[in-house]
């Protein structure tokens, strides 16, 4: 069985995430004093950056803080930049990072002189979802038809993806030992680079976020196979999942914040009140509705123990898999 991340496990969790970090008196103690830097440990244009604006938008427009928040991305290295980044901001909490899977996988892969269980915890807003793509002109439909395409290519199907060593690359190896196939990897900036790349002809698949590629579903220029979910997903009706298919297959994305290690418990608590007030609101909520995104909130203690959880499962499920470099 090929499962990550659950929805029970999720669901688990949340049953246990009714806390405060601090007492909202806490969080009074303490505010930005100048601009937030919201580091993007991915490009532009994919699901993180995505999300990093929107909620960024949502701050302002609601009025959730009195300064900024400013999005900078730095997806080098498979977030390996961002984390080395956040390390080295130890005890500034003027800085807090938008997380994807490469927060653990890319420590685990790479000797970058990072341990997670330094920074700080601050609240996972989202898991995302996955779906394997192909463009509506390849006229396939099933995932039989895609198997036997993929196998016909003799591994010169293209499968776009963010980075190495990254989500996308992972999911593409599962499907390579569920179905005995076999695809050359290509590795890109970010999401939205990727659906683009779909869309123009110039890979034959993905594993894309639905937020990253459903203004191109709808506009039909791709097409989704199957979902990577245990459920149907209610905005992307008529797709099936893979286990509905035969094959149990199923990888979810957290969707987090975290910031540098040595932050007071105020400071803390500042961020995760202001990022549940994000999540209750009704343009965050309408949004991930709309793309896919199941918003399981998660804050403080229980967040890192979430994390450190999954560290581990990705930790062992990569042992197993030859990822596409």
């Amino acid at each position: 069985m090929t499962n990550i991340f659950t929805r029970r496990g999720a669901m688990a969790l949340m049953a246990s995430a009714a806390i405060a970090v601090g007492s909202p008196g806490l969080a009074d103690e303490w505010k930005p004093i100048k601009p937030v830097e919201m580091v993007i440990m991915a490009g532009q244009g994919g699901g993180a950056d995505r999300l990093a604006r929107l909620f960024q938008t949502i701050i302002q427009k609601e009025k959730l803080a009195q300064m900024p928040f400013l999005p900078v991305n730095k997806g080098g290295g498979s977030g390996a930049e961002a984390l080395r980044y956040l390390k080295d901001k130890q005890g500034d909490a003027h800085v807090i990072m938008a997380t994807l899977n490469s927060y653990y996988t890319t420590p685990i892969q790479t000797e970058i002189g990072v341990n997670i269980e330094e920074f700080t915890p601050l609240a996972r807003m989202a898991v995302d979802t996955f779906a394997l793509w192909v463009n509506v002109d390849s006229g396939i439909e099933t995932i039989e038809q895609y198997v036997e395409a993929a196998k016909a290519a003799g591994g010169s199907w293209r499968m776009g993806g963010t980075g190495t060593g990254q989500e996308d690359s992972l999911v593409t190896a599962l499907l390579e030992r569920e179905f005995g196939i076999s695809h050359t990897y290509v590795p890109m900036g970010g999401g939205g680079e990727v659906a683009t790349a779909l869309v123009g002809g110039h890979i034959d698949a993905t594993v894309n976020n639905p937020s990253e590629a459903m203004s191109f579903w709808q506009a039909g220029r791709v097409r989704p196979i199957a979902l990577l979910t245990a459920e149907r997903l209610d905005s992307m009706p008529g797709v099936p999942t893979f286990a509905e298919l035969g094959h149990d297959l199923e990888y979810y994305m957290q969707r987090s914040f975290v910031a540098p290690g040595g932050l007071t418990e105020a400071q803390q608590a500042y961020y995760v009140n202001l990022l549940q007030s994000l999540h209750e609101s009704e343009e965050w909520q309408t949004y991930a509705r709309d793309q896919a995104l199941l918003t399981d909130f998660l804050a403080g203690d229980e967040l890192q123990a979430y994390f450190l959880s999954e560290r581990e499962k990705h930790r062992e499920i990569l042992k197993g898999l030859d990822t596409p470099s």
